[in-house]
């Protein structure tokens, strides 16, 4: 599995705009020597982003683009669907049709059980997520991640959270 190059040059590109304090904005060129992408990359990523909400353009020779609100508003899974879509999604009819071939004699079909079960803990994971969390300190933003991923009563998730946070620690004090 992989992260689209769409999806990968979006979240960048919004990282910039959030990271950025002028009020002008940034401007497509700008944006584009900042992250080394080209400016019709930069330019196609900012129109899905403004189309979507996420930013706002003003024209002009102050010109830029600015977040549409704040980053604690912008939910990182909009984010991605909005750039990319779902890794899994029942409801577009060329996946279940393909699965549905794959799976013709089963009643529950495992290939169709493994990307529900992706698809939730992707959605897990970016639950309630947002820009400002990709923007603050990096432990935080690593432990808030770990602890939904592991968040469960049961002992040996607790156990492995436990030892994940830990190693991070050691290799955030090795760096």
């Amino acid at each position: 599995m992989k992260i689209s190059a769409q999806e990968g040059y979006g979240l960048r590109i919004l990282l910039t705009i959030a990271l950025d304090d002028s009020e002008d904005g940034l401007t497509i060129a700008q944006i584009s020597e900042m992250e080394d992408l080209s400016v019709s990359n930069v330019a196609k990523m900012l129109r899905l982003l403004r189309m979507n909400g996420f930013v706002q353009s003003t024209r002009g020779q102050s010109g830029g683009y600015l977040l549409a609100t704040a980053p604690e508003n912008i939910l990182l899974s909009k984010v991605l669907a909005a750039l990319g879509g779902r890794l899994f999604d029942e409801s577009i009819e060329s996946h279940t049709e393909v699965l549905d071939k794959l799976c013709t004699d089963s009643v529950d079909c495992s290939i169709r059980s493994l990307w529900r079960i992706l698809q939730l803990s992707i959605d897990k994971v970016l639950t309630g997520l947002t820009l400002k969390d990709l923007i603050g300190p990096r432990d935080e933003f690593r432990q808030l991640v770990v602890e939904r991923i592991y968040d469960s009563g049961h002992p040996m998730r607790s156990g492995c959270k436990d030892i994940i946070l830990k190693n991070l620690e050691i290799s955030n004090e090795t760096n």
